[in-house]
């Protein structure tokens, strides 16, 4: 089973191209407190379908490259750009 993901997109300056931020909580190992923690994928957005501010699901998938190891699946809610 590959891996789905929620995250945003923080950068859309690349061609087919996305930096996506996932948002985490976790428990600190020695102090017990909740703790924001973010990963940082960057994702194959073949159409380049989705901007800078959209929330995506993203799906894992072979290396396309040095660093990109995630493919976008689709744009759960688009960003309004005032």
């Amino acid at each position: 089973m590959k891996k789905k993901l929620t995250g945003t997109v923080t950068s859309a300056k690349a061609d087919k191209t996305r930096r996506v931020e996932v948002q985490r909580l976790y428990q600190h190992p020695q102090y017990n407190k909740i703790v924001r923690g973010k990963t940082v994928c960057h994702v194959h957005d073949e159409e380049n379908q989705s901007k800078e501010g959209d929330t995506v699901e993203i799906v894992e998938c072979r290396p396309r490259s040095k660093t990109k190891r995630w493919e976008l699946v689709s744009v759960i809610k688009s960003a309004h750009i005032v």
